[in-house]
């Protein structure tokens, strides 16, 4: 079975994947994954994405600060973040968002590096990454309030999505996609499966986020792009589709929202 893959959501810049990045990229390849969007979540990750994405056509890359960096984020930073942000390959802004599950945190400074992301990413024309955890209440209207001043803008896409349908139907509404990843093979999962089957088809990301969360099989393992086929596979049963027509459109997707080329 040969399969169309995108995974949209990958941090390649990290050391887990020092001393076999070749062979993660060939494995990658060989399960049908033929693109892979690796993330920046600080100055340094965003200038590695887009060395990664430069020696590698299958890459591409984003710019951003991860809320969890935030407090590095001067102003001096988010001008060099805006500069980076004309790279080559560079198809998104983020990942940025707001978290407050992690402690301690100031939630003026996440916002500060938010909206101004938010801002680039108009100024740019570019989708953005988002990252939300423990703050649905906040986030959740700031980007609908962005959505409706900015209506021509490809809006982006919400990373790990775990929230409720209520909340994936708000994101849906203000024009974003949803991205699911690994932990839909947790059988924890389950009670999520409904939230999984109302997501449409065509605003639906696939992603691995490795080396975090990997999938079932491999719990406690460093996860990376190939696994992407487990995702599919689990989360094409939970919809009850065939699982190349789940690959397929979630490829397409990719492709649309952040403006990557056909594979020949």
């Amino acid at each position: 079975m040969s399969l169309d893959l995108i995974d949209s959501h990958a941090h390649l810049d990290l050391p887990d994947f020092a001393p076999d990045l070749d062979d993660v990229l060939i494995r990658a390849d060989d399960a049908g994954v033929n693109t892979i969007i690796t993330i920046g979540i600080d100055i340094p990750s965003s200038k590695k994405a887009i060395g990664l994405a430069a020696a590698h056509d299958n890459i591409y890359a984003t710019v951003g600060i991860h809320p969890c960096d935030s407090a590095a984020a001067t102003d001096e930073t988010l001008a060099d973040l805006a500069k980076l942000a004309a790279s080559p390959k560079v198809v998104a802004i983020g990942e940025t968002g707001l978290d407050f599950y992690h402690k301690p945190f100031s939630e003026a400074v996440q916002f500060k590096a938010l909206t101004f992301q938010l801002d680039l990413a108009v100024q740019t024309g570019k989708p953005v990454v988002i990252h939300n955890r423990a703050a649905d209440a906040a986030i959740v209207p700031l980007l609908e309030d962005w959505a409706a001043a900015n209506p021509g803008h490809q809006q982006g896409v919400i990373h790990c999505f775990g929230g409720d349908i209520e909340t994936a139907d708000r994101y849906l509404k203000a024009g974003f996609h949803i991205s699911l990843g690994s932990y839909v093979t947790y059988p924890s999962s389950r009670k999520s499966h409904d939230i999984y089957r109302y997501i449409p088809l065509e605003r639906l990301l696939l992603e691995t986020d490795c080396p975090f969360l990997p999938p079932q099989g491999q719990r406690g393992k460093r996860n990376e792009p190939s696994y992407l086929v487990q995702t599919v596979q689990a989360l094409a049963d939970i919809r009850e589709i065939p699982v190349e027509e789940l690959a397929r459109a979630t490829a397409q997707n990719a492709r649309r929202l952040f403006g990557l080329p056909e594979i020949s």
